[in-house]
């Protein structure tokens, strides 16, 4: 069994990395090798994240997921094949038990990080339960998301800021959170390209801020996070959810390289 331990160990972050949601076999396995390759050359500890079904859309025709046996198989073999731990959202309570069979980390989505039930169920699956800050929460509120989880037995626990609601369609990071939510005593990780999502579009679609992905990453690593948070693609134009404000994965190893230096830096 997966610990943060595992994840949390030695001078460098760790990094959660993958697809938004699993398009396929072919590209899972694409995708994680090459990230694999680079986290081993810059010894950085790897999860490999994708989502077996995206229950939060836009819109009724947006695309989900090719189905969620399906998608979970491809997970479990990505883990396997690579011998790497693997994270996926869950959505609702019954889905704790269902994904645990194949994944190492449960994830529990922004917008959910309040539901008692489900931080509870994900928590009695003994799993690593990595809660998304609400975009609506100070960063001191997710103490008590923490608590639940560990007060049903379970202090594998990690958060993941993900920015703060700013208007209608934007969302900012507040740097001073990530110091603040480390004194709950887990890790804390920056979601580096779902804070620059520029949801609630007229169009129906998700757009970003890709171009800023660098900028938030280097502060996030600045400010000592424990570890980074982004979905990366080949193309992520063709990508079938968030392409938008995904990173190219021809550009991670370069951005992780430069990510080192600042986290040598500081230590």
């Amino acid at each position: 069994m997966v610990t943060i331990n595992d994840l949390n160990k030695g001078d460098n972050f760790f990094l959660m990395a993958g697809p938004c949601v699993i398009e396929g076999e072919e590209m899972a396995l694409r995708i994680a090798e090459k990230v694999v390759g680079i986290t081993e050359k810059l010894n950085i500890p790897y999860v490999f994240k994708g989502s077996y079904r995206k229950a939060n859309r836009s819109r009724l025709d947006s695309f989900t997921g090719i189905g969620d046996e399906k998608a979970l198989k491809i997970l479990h073999k990505v883990g396997e094949t690579f011998n790497i731990p693997t994270v996926t959202d869950i959505h609702e309570t019954h889905e704790a038990a269902m994904a645990a069979e194949y994944v190492d980390v449960l994830q529990i989505p922004a917008f959910l990080c309040r539901q008692t039930d489900l931080l509870v169920a994900a928590a009695k699956t003994g799993k690593i339960v990595n809660i998304k800050k609400g975009q609506f929460l100070s960063p001191g509120a997710m103490q008590f998301a923490v608590q639940k989880v560990a007060d049903a037995g379970n202090d594998n626990v990690m958060i993941t800021e993900r920015g703060t609601t700013f208007g209608y369609t934007d969302l900012v990071v507040d740097y001073r959170g990530i110091p603040e939510m480390q004194t709950f005593g887990y890790p804390v990780i920056m979601d580096v390209t779902h804070s620059l999502q520029q949801p609630n579009q007229t169009s129906g679609v998700t757009g970003g801020l890709p171009a800023l992905i660098e900028t938030i990453a280097k502060a996030a690593i600045a400010v000592g996070t424990d570890g980074l948070f982004i979905e990366t693609h080949p193309e992520p134009s063709k990508a079938k959810s968030d392409g938008a404000n995904m990173l190219q994965l021809d550009l991670l190893e370069g951005l992780l390289t430069r990510l080192i230096r600042i986290r040598e830096a500081i230590r």
